[in-house]
Formats: C-alpha cells, sequence, structure tokens
C-alpha cells in the first residue's frame, strides 16, 4: 500500500516542529559545588560537569587571532578560560559580551587568560567582521575550523567553556550559557586557584 507524499511531508513537519521545541526550553542552571564528586551537567545538557578534573588539556592545534598555530599550552603557568562558540549559536552569541567583561577585568591583571574559539569554518574575515559587527574583542578571534580542538575535548554542545589550572589541568567544564559577571561564575573560577 502507497504511502501519500502529503503524509510524508505533514510527518516530517511534525518532526521537526519537535525538535526545535525541545532545543528553545530552557533549563535552570546547574548550581556549582566544591564538593569532590563530580557533578555532571543537568538532563538537558547544561551545568557545571566535573567529570574530567585533573586531565590534562588536549595538545590540538587551533588558529590565534593572527591566523597562527596555538594551543592551550602556550598558557601554562596561568589559568585559562577556553570557550567554545560559534556564531550560529544564539546562547554562544548572548553569553560573548560577558566573557569580554571577564577578559577585560581578569585578563589584565594576569590572573587568568580567557580565549574564545570559534567552532565556525568559515573563513578568518568572516569571524573578524562578526566579531566587529558584535563589538567583541579580539578574546573571541581564536578559530578551530578544523574542529580539532573541540574533537580532542569530546565537546558536542556549544557553548562549553572549559577552565584549567595553571598546570593545564581541567578543573571543570561548563556547557551552556553563562553570565560569567555574575555570582555563580565568580564561585566557579574561584576554583582556579
Amino acid at each position: 500500500m502507497p504511502v501519500s507524499p502529503r503524509l510524508i511531508v505533514l510527518l516530517l513537519i511534525g518532526l521537526i516542529a519537535a525538535g526545535c521545541d525541545r532545543q528553545k526550553a530552557e533549563a535552570p542552571q546547574a548550581q556549582a559545588t566544591n564538593d569532590a564528586a563530580p557533578a555532571a551537567p543537568a538532563a538537558t545538557g547544561k551545568g557545571v560537569d566535573r567529570n574530567h578534573k585533573g586531565e590534562a588539556a588536549p595538545t590540538a592545534m587551533f588558529k590565534n587571532p593572527d591566523d597562527g598555530d596555538f594551543n592551550i599550552a602556550k598558557f601554562k603557568g596561568v589559568p585559562v578560560l577556553v570557550n567554545l562558540w560559534a556564531s550560529w549559536c544564539a546562547p554562544c552569541v548572548k553569553e560573548l559580551p560577558t566573557l569580554q567583561k571577564l577578559e577585560a577585568a581578569q585578563g589584565a591583571d594576569g590572573k587568568l587568560a580567557v580565549i574564545s574559539v570559534s567552532q565556525d569554518s568559515a573563513p578568518k574575515g568572516s569571524v573578524d567582521a562578526f566579531l566587529a559587527e558584535k563589538n567583541i574583542g579580539k578574546f573571541a578571534a581564536y578559530r578551530d575550523p578544523e574542529m580539532a580542538l573541540t574533537s580532542a575535548l569530546g565537546v558536542q554542545i556549544m557553548p562549553t567553556t572549559i577552565l584549567y589550572d595553571a598546570a593545564g589541568k581541567e578543573v571543570w567544564r561548563f556547557t551552556g550559557d553563562l553570565d560569567w559577571t555574575g555570582a555563580e561564575a565568580t564561585k566557579l573560577l574561584a576554583e582556579a586557584q
């Protein structure tokens, strides 16, 4: 018995709409804890994950703002906050201004290096133009067009932000957007010490 093309179209529209609704749902942010036990992100994928605590930063290469090869190891001796983002990701773009404020406050004192690494496969000029349009600084002009860093970290959801201590060991990762100037972020960032 043949299936009508109209029925197939209606089923596809229903599946697409159901998928979009799940992506729109915002779950409350997971609360940061200082417990020794790992805290995994909430079922929605948003929150703090300590399951990689103590792992060394990957040596995967990505591009710095001048389009040179770079990796996280170049920050050894200083805690570093690495944010993975993309221009098509609304939560990523939403949190970039708060990361920029954090970078201005912490980076100037050398207490914490803050970088945001674009996952866009677009050429450097496109990412730079996007950042200029949003008035976002060079801290976000790092790029991972080959997804080498993202793959090495096993990141599947953006934004994901990872804190490394001064020895280059992971402290935690936060999946989802966060106000990086707020109280929850301040508490989390204190763990880099």
